[in-house]
């Protein structure tokens, strides 16, 4: 399994508080399978300031400290990154990472109050080349109301990646109700862990790839939790459900 989405590089933001609970992140996702991370610390501006130079710096260090400790994870560069106006410059200038230097980068809208013309931004941000994905929506306050915004950017073209823990209920029975109607509907893109530690929100992604393959088959659970993450990492096209890939993962090097 390959996971898109994790707060694991120490002291960054509300993820790994130091390096200790980094490298038992790290080793707690190998166990559960996870071969490769996507390290994706929030950017958010006044809260979380990261800039692409510190995160890569961050990571260098940290699979310095997992080699050494034989801990086989591969780490890529990403950032969870909060809606902003002038997103696509900071992309384009490098500032901010979008995941391992692709076209893709992790979306985050706000959590409680929708933007207004978010569509616009969406829009400008993918005629510029780049594949917003949106992280979490079914956790979003305002779904419920504006469900309708949701489904109109993905079909702009953004994908939609679900956390694992919100298909098993751990995120409460709202989250839990969108993810299971977004599974339904088809609109589940990709699973990622959205782990931050180790007891609350840890760096697992087996049992929701599990639930899927029960509701949805093997192979799609593969699609979400494996073959869409390596063709993001590879800058591929990775083509949304209805049109499931028959993608062989490439070897993974890091970047």
């Amino acid at each position: 399994m390959i996971d898109l989405h994790c707060h694991l590089l120490p002291g960054l933001d509300d993820g790994a508080r130091d390096l200790d609970e980094s490298i038992a992140m790290a080793r707690m996702a190998q166990q559960d399978g996870i071969r490769a991370i996507v390290c994706t610390p929030h950017v958010k501006p006044g809260i979380y300031d990261n800039r692409t130079p510190g995160i890569q710096e961050a990571i260098r260090n940290l699979r310095a400290e997992l080699a050494r400790r034989e801990i086989a994870v591969e780490l890529f560069s990403g950032a969870d990154i909060h809606i902003a106006p002038n997103l696509g410059q900071r992309l384009r200038a490098g500032e901010i990472p979008s995941i391992a230097g692709t076209r893709y980068f992790l979306f985050e809208p706000p959590h409680h109050l929708l933007t207004p013309r978010i569509g616009d931004l969406v829009r400008d941000l993918i005629r510029q080349g780049y594949v917003p994905i949106i992280t979490h929506p079914e956790r979003l306050s305002w779904l419920s109301s504006r469900y309708d915004t949701f489904e109109q950017l993905q079909d702009a073209g953004c994908l939609v990646q679900v956390t694992a823990g919100s298909i098993l209920g751990e995120f409460g029975k709202t989250a839990r109700y969108f993810a299971e109607r977004m599974m339904e509907e088809g609109r589940i893109d990709l699973v990622a862990s959205d782990g931050h530690d180790t007891r609350g929100r840890p760096p697992l992604l087996s049992r929701a790839r599990d639930h899927v393959a029960r509701r949805l088959g093997d192979k799609e659970a593969k699609a979400m939790g494996l073959w869409r993450p390596a063709a993001v990492l590879a800058n591929q096209p990775a083509a949304p459900r209805r049109e499931t890939p028959r993608f062989v993962a490439p070897a993974l090097s890091a970047g």
